[in-house]
């Protein structure tokens, strides 16, 4: 076998763990479609038997018989056949399932750093346009390429027992089938892989226009990513026709080479019925066995490709779920204290992208139980990174987070996720009711602790006053809100399990100044008795801090009140003039 042949059957393979569970019901579609092939292909014994007896004989005595013995075959076949596809679609349908539920699962476990690398665009072809491609070949490809096979050889050895003359005519056109599968094989499996990727990337380009599309419209760039779009859509044009010339060349041998089969088995059974060494019965079983293989000749090429389409649509698929999880629960995790205080501790922690160049180089912070601590620096000092690190959206390269003195790492990513309440600078909200968005903060809550969120968030008003109340599906982003509403709901869902450390991302970004008072005042009610690590990008956020810590290349640089540092600190004034140049003033004045 040749090496791409062995790479395919070596990446089917991965689909075992999936087949197994169905493999009963699989075995019968197995059974029923060769059992059903084989009363195809016994009906023109029968035939023979029928023109070599009672019709060259002139003898009917027995033809009651052997026609009653063709009907049943006939219906045996159709029988079969239905057996095939009523039980079919029940075992295809669960693989499908199951690769879908394990790729979703996976999916919600990698890491942050991987989502950031890949697009969505592809991961969502791979979690529904290929594994709709391997449910068709767990249901037709992989049961008819099996049971094709055997029949085209049970046909040549039914042929070979006719007349051994009319097996050499056979075989001389069945050889060449062996060479053109080698080649197509190559050709089309390559072509395969670059159609797919090319409808994943035609996929991102289409979810991005839709969820950007008040950017497009705003900026006028429709017509530039519609360029794009026609762009991408010309290349996958052509590599579907590149595989459709491929399919052309192949169908345009296999037809010919049963019609060629048939013909030299005319010629050479008209000679041997002329000479009185074969008989017409025998000629006509041949000819009529070998058009029956002609749809099991014809369909090698089909199923070829659909196992070659399948075969990449694993390698799409396995290039995911073998992706590392790399953030996990130790597996003797530790526990926190049974009250939590929230000391957060930061002590000397680095941390990389895995390019050799720390983004955070050794920091050293102490945000006390029940202290709000604001971070503040220049773009690209780490600010982000940092309060990743506590809920382990990321894990640290050197060093160590810790909550009340326990290591973040060796903590039930469970309970960490509980006791840390995260949200973040775009407020990312679901289509779903404003009750199961807030919820998601802590799914176990009833709809009193969803209440209280919504109080301590400054959110009940606006909520209570949408057309079903908390019942109301806010639209996909959330996009029917104003941008103070979507943030105080994402404060909301932070708060509702009652966290004992908060790490809020520039919760006050691109806010209005209206939006801006309103999302503060909750902000107040939020930070209160708990442990918070705020980015701060407004002067009017720093406020709110009981500290301030500036990070200038992935260090704290210093750490004190915003009063302090304000007075005493030339570099932190000049990053808040970057903020707001008024409010510093009205600050050194007083």
């Amino acid at each position: 076998m040749s090496e791409q042949g062995n790479s395919t059957l070596r990446t089917l393979r991965r689909l075992w763990p999936y087949v197994r569970p169905a493999r009963a019901r699989l075995a019968v579609v197995f059974a029923a479609t060769m059992g059903a092939m084989l009363c195809g292909i016994t009906i023109p014994l029968v035939v023979q038997r029928i023109i070599d007896g009672p019709i060259t004989n002139h003898a009917t005595d027995q033809l009651p018989l052997l026609i009653a013995g063709m009907t049943a075959l006939g219906i045996g076949e159709a029988m079969l056949f239905y057996v095939r596809r009523r039980v079919v679609a029940r075992p295809a349908a669960e693989v499908e399932a199951r690769m879908r539920g394990d790729l979703y699962g996976h999916l919600q476990r990698l890491p942050v750093s991987f989502h950031d690398r890949w697009q969505s665009g592809q991961l969502l072809s791979r979690a529904t346009n290929d594994l709709v491609t391997v449910r068709r070949w767990v249901a037709f490809g992989v049961v008819f390429i099996v049971v094709n096979t055997l029949v085209v050889l049970i046909g040549m050895s039914i042929i070979a027992t006719l007349s051994f003359h009319l097996f050499l005519v056979a075989l001389c056109c069945a050889a060449p089938l062996m060479v053109i599968s080698y080649l197509f094989e190559a050709k089309f499996k390559v072509v395969a892989r670059r159609a797919q990727d090319q409808a994943g990337d035609l996929t991102t380009t289409v979810e991005e226009s839709v969820l950007g599309i008040r950017v497009l419209k705003a900026f006028g760039r429709g017509p530039e990513l519609a360029k794009k779009f026609a762009a991408q859509a010309r290349e996958l044009r052509s590599t579907e026709l590149a595989k459709v010339r491929i399919l052309a060349a192949l169908w345009a041998v296999l037809i010919a080479l049963p019609e060629v089969s048939i013909a030299g088995q005319l010629a050479v059974g008209t000679i041997g019925i002329a000479n009185g060494t074969m008989t017409i019965g025998t000629l006509v079983a041949s000819v009529t066995v070998t058009a029956y293989l002609r749809w099991p000749v014809d369909s090698i090429g089909w199923l070829l490709a659909e196992t070659n389409q399948t075969a990449s649509a694993v390698e799409r698929y396995v290039e995911v779920i073998d992706a590392p999880v790399t953030i996990t629960s130790p597996a003797e995790p530790k526990s926190l204290p049974e009250q939590v205080t929230g000391h957060v501790r930061f002590e000397d922690v680095h941390f990389s992208f895995g390019d050799g160049k720390d983004v955070l180089a050794g920091v050293d912070l102490d945000v006390r139980p029940g202290e709000t601590v604001a971070l503040v620096g220049a773009t690209g000092s780490g600010k982000t990174t940092l309060t990743a690190l506590v809920p382990r959206l990321a894990d640290v390269t050197g060093g160590r987070v810790t909550i009340d003195g326990v290591d973040v790492r060796d903590l039930d990513l469970a309970e960490l996720r509980r006791v840390v309440g995260t949200a973040f600078e775009e407020p990312v909200l679901f289509s779903a009711s404003v009750t199961e968005n807030v919820a998601l903060g802590a799914p176990d809550v009833g709809e009193d602790r969803v209440r209280e969120a919504l109080r301590v968030a400054k959110a009940e008003e606006f909520t209570e006053a949408l057309p079903w109340g908390l019942d109301t599906r806010i639209g996909e982003q959330g996009m029917s809100l104003s941008g103070g509403q979507r943030q105080r709901l994402a404060l909301a869902r932070a708060v509702v399990g009652r966290p004992s450390v908060l790490v809020l991302d520039d919760p006050l970004s691109a806010l209005d100044v209206h939006t801006e008072a309103e999302v503060e005042a909750a902000l107040r009610r939020v930070l209160h008795g708990v442990t918070a690590l705020v980015v701060a990008h407004r002067p009017s956020t720093v406020q709110l801090a009981d500290r301030v810590a500036m990070l200038v290349d992935g260090r704290i640089a210093a750490v004190g009140t915003h009063r302090h540092l304000l007075h005493t600190n030339d570099e932190y004034r000049r990053l808040l003039s970057t903020m707001d140049e008024e409010l510093i003033e009205e600050e050194v004045a007083s």
